[in-house]
This record gives structure tokens, C-alpha cells and sequence, in this order.
């Protein structure tokens, strides 16, 4: 969604329904009271152009991908991950929060850090505290009510045009850490209950964000529909990162999350480096009003927003119908597979007494020698203490399990949940930041019992 094309130094209707002259300044006009709370400053938000949009999505993917990094192929751990990023975003945020005007490096990098930040929160309520991401929606959408709801109550206004004072940026910022938590809850959620893969998960937020630039355009609130988009990039972005760096076995592309998040940080440092040469972005700062909040009421037509919140309405009940009809379709849940963790099955997962024999039967004698081949080693570098060499040596397990899931699964998927879930334990245990050789021997012992070794 971005401000139909007219020249630079002509007046236009901005994103959130204020009057803006060149570049989305604010024109000169009645006097937002609330403007002289707290410090004023040059607007703080980049326009909301073409580039805001592409940005933001490089910054949802890198953020979920470099968080994946982190957390599982260096080993960190969700709770460590969620801490550094914790301290990363408070720093950050501070430098972002004492500039007096926009500067596009300073707000793409706070942004990137807030997505991974809020990004780990939901995943913590979930991974660790098993919170289902049902709830986790419920209760963040609820949160971003309420965080609207303060914020309109003391500024009496949620333009992002008008970010020209500290309360206004901090409930922006706020507002945005919660969109991230939501959108992570709400897009993961879908994973859940569709069993959709990388490549075809990407198309319902790309639809959604779709029709919600086409209402915006007919005449949709533009505040309502600025939030929505801004909630919906949070999957888009999170489900193009999976598609990049999934297993090609899994429908991806292969890049794998370290690549994933190399290639958006470079997309992002161009954009960032063509965003602060050419100004684009940055909004009127001189004339009358400028830093002021002063802004004139761009024309309102209550009929045609009912209108269009009527049909926002009806789109959101037919996404609700087709999650509804792809949760009872068959399918092995998605998020499961991306996370690493055991797939559901229709059948329930073996015990381990039972896992062995069944394994040994169904799947094929070469796969397991290897798996046990390298489980061995694994064991052998754990017990001489070399945790360097275990660690190298047990990714060659993780890549020879995903590359073959595609035809071990339907096999067995009651025999591939238990060895799935085996494998994920040593993994996490050889991984861990302070590893510990008696849970790594447990982990490495059991799957190898496991595989009939």
C-alpha cells in the first residue's frame, strides 16, 4: 500500500488519512494538541511508499531466519537467544528513541531486532511454557486492542504520520513488538492446523495483504488497513525465509538459514544505503509544521469505509472457513517439520520397545547403518571430549535425516515420529551452550538403541 503516484511537491492523502505535501510532510493546518506532550521532533516513521513495504519484509524474513541461526545451528538455545536479543533491543531501541528525526539506518535496524524480539517471545510461550497458539493469539490480539486503544485515548490519534513526540514513539514501538508476537502466533497457528509447505504457505498472507491494499484503495480506513498489512508481513516474510532455507527434500530452495540471512541482510543494507541517498522516505522538514504534528483532515466518507470494513469483514470469516476446512484435511503438520520437532501422525507414536523393530523393518538397512555410523562417532568425540568435532559430526545426521524424510516418512510415520524426536533430543543435547557429557551420552545411547545399534 503506498500513496498513488503524483508529483513530489504535490499534496496527497497519506497511509493514515492525514493531508501530507512533498515527500508526506504535514501541510499546515489545524493543531494536534497532543503534539506539544513530551518532546517534539521531526516525524520519526519513514513514508509509507513501495520501499517501506519491500524493506519491511526483508526485515521480517532476516529476522526470523538469523533467530533460527542462532538459536539451534550455534546452539544458544531459545532462552539464551530470547535474552541477547532482549538486551540487543533495549540498546537499540534507546539510540532509535534519542534521535530527533528519522534516519533509515537506525529505524530498519531497530525494526529488524523488534522482529526477532517479538518473534522468540511467542516462541517461547510456546516451545518452552507449551502455551497453544491459539491462546497465544487470542492473547496477543487482545494486547494490540489494548495498546491501540491507550494509545488513541492519550494522543487521540494512531497516525503513523504524526511520531513526533516521545509517547507517540513509544507507543509505536510498542505497538510494533506486539504486531511481530501476533503475527508470529496467528502465522504459525496456520501452519499448524494446514500441514501447508514453505512455497505454498507463502500465497494466503500475500493474498490477504493483496486485498487489503485493493479496500485500502476503494476507500478503507487507512489506519485499519495500514495495521493489518503491517501484521500480515510478519508471515509473509517468516514463510519466504522457510521456502529459501528449507531442504530442497522439503520443498525449499536449499539456502539453508545462515544463507537465508546473508542474502536479506545484503538486500537490506542496499535498500537501507538507497534509502538515505535519495531521501525518499523521509518526510517534509522545513515549511510551516514541520516537527509540529500540524495536520489537516484529509476528506472522510464514512459510507465507503463501512463499506469496505463490511468486505474486510467477510474476507477475514472465508480465511477463518478455509483454515477451518484445511485443518480437517489429512496432512502432517508443517510447523512440526520446520521446527524439527516430530511430525503428527494419524497413528500414534511408537514407544520406544517398539520403535526399534519397527524401524529396522520399514525403513531401508542402508539409511540406518549410516544414522548409526554417525551416531557412533558422535558418541566416540562426546566421550574424548572433543565437543567441537561432536557438533560437526552430528550435522551430518540432521542433513542425512531431512534429505530423506520425503521417503522415509510414508513408510512408517509412527516409526518416524519416535526417531525424529530421538534424533531433535541429541541434537539439542550436543548443541547445547554448556553441554553436559551424561545428557549428551543419554540422547546419543538411546537413539542408537533406537536405530538397533
Amino acid at each position: 500500500m503506498t500513496p498513488s503516484t503524483q508529483p513530489r511537491n504535490a499534496a496527497r492523502t497519506g497511509l493514515d488519512g492525514t493531508r501530507t505535501g512533498r515527500a508526506g510532510g504535514p501541510r499546515t493546518g489545524r493543531h494536534d494538541a497532543h503534539a506539544g506532550l513530551g518532546r517534539t521532533m521531526l516525524n520519526k516513521v519513514p513514508e509509507v511508499t513501495l520501499w517501506f513495504w519491500v524493506i519491511k519484509i526483508l526485515c521480517t524474513t532476516v529476522g526470523e531466519s538469523f533467530a533460527d541461526w542462532i538459536n539451534m545451528q550455534l546452539g544458544v538455545g531459545l532462552v539464551g537467544t530470547a535474552v541477547l536479543f532482549t538486551v540487543v533491543f533495549a540498546v537499540v531501541l534507546t539510540v532509535q528513541m534519542r534521535l530527533r528525526r528519522y534516519v533509515a539506518g537506525v529505524y530498519w535496524l531497530t525494526v529488524v531486532v523488534v522482529s526477532v524480539t517479538g518473534t522468540l517471545y511467542t516462541d517461547l510461550l510456546t516451545d518452552q511454557l507449551g502455551v497453544p497458539l491459539w491462546f497465544s493469539t487470542t492473547v496477543f490480539s487482545v494486547l494490540l486492542a489494548g495498546v491501540f486503544g491507550v494509545w488513541w485515548l492519550r494522543e487521540r490519534t494512531l497516525s503513523i504520520h504524526s511520531i513526533t513526540t516521545t509517547p507517540r514513539e513509544a507507543f509505536y514501538w510498542l505497538a510494533v513488538l506486539v504486531t511481530f508476537a501476533l503475527g508470529t502466533a496467528t502465522g504459525d497457528w496456520t501452519l499448524e492446523l494446514t500441514g501447508w509447505g514453505p512455497g505454498v504457505s507463502v500465497l494466503l498472507p500475500l493474498s490477504l495483504i493483496a486485498i487489503v491494499t485493493v479496500l485500502w484503495r476503494g476507500g478503507a480506513n487507512p489506519v485499519l488497513a495500514f495495521w493489518v498489512a503491517y501484521i500480515l508481513t510478519r508471515p509473509l516474510g517468516a514463510n519466504i525465509g522457510d521456502w529459501l532455507a528449507s531442504p530442497r527434500s522439503e520443498q525449499g530452495l536449499g539456502l539453508g538459514t545462515l544463507g537465508t540471512s546473508l542474502v536479506f541482510l545484503a538486500a537490506i543494507l542496499a535498500t537501507v544505503v538507497l534509502l538515505t541517498i535519495t531521501r525518499v522516505d523521509v518526510a517534509e522538514e522545513d515549511g510551516p509544521g514541520a516537527g509540529t504534528g500540524e495536520q489537516q483532515d484529509a476528506p472522510v466518507r464514512p459510507g465507503r469505509e463501512r463499506a469496505m470494513l463490511g468486505v474486510l469483514l467477510v474476507v477475514a470469516v472465508a480465511t477463518v472457513a478455509l483454515l477451518t476446512w484445511a485443518d480437517h484435511q489429512p496432512h502432517v503438520s508443517a510447523l512440526d517439520a520446520e521446527e524439527g520437532s516430530a511430525p503428527a501422525c494419524s497413528s500414534a507414536a511408537l514407544d520406544p520397545s517398539a520403535a526399534a523393530p519397527a524401524a529396522a523393518k520399514d525403513f531401508p538397512a542402508a539409511s540406518m547403518a549410516d544414522y548409526r555410523t554417525i551416531t557412533t562417532d558422535t558418541l566416540a568425540l562426546v566421550d574424548q571430549g572433543d565437543q567441537a568435532g561432536a557438533q560437526t559430526r552430528i550435522t551430518d545426521l540432521e542433513t542425512a535425516w531431512d534429505d530423506d524424510e520425503s521417503t522415509l516418512q510414508p513408510m512408517d510415520c509412527a516409526a518416524w515420529t519416535t526417531l525424529d524426536g530421538q534424533i531433535d533430543d541429541a541434537l539439542t543435547a550436543v548443541r547445547a551452550s554448556s553441554p553436559q557429557q551424561a545428557d549428551e551420552d543419554q540422547a546419543l545411547r538411546t537413539l542408537l538403541t533406537t536405530l538397533g545399534g
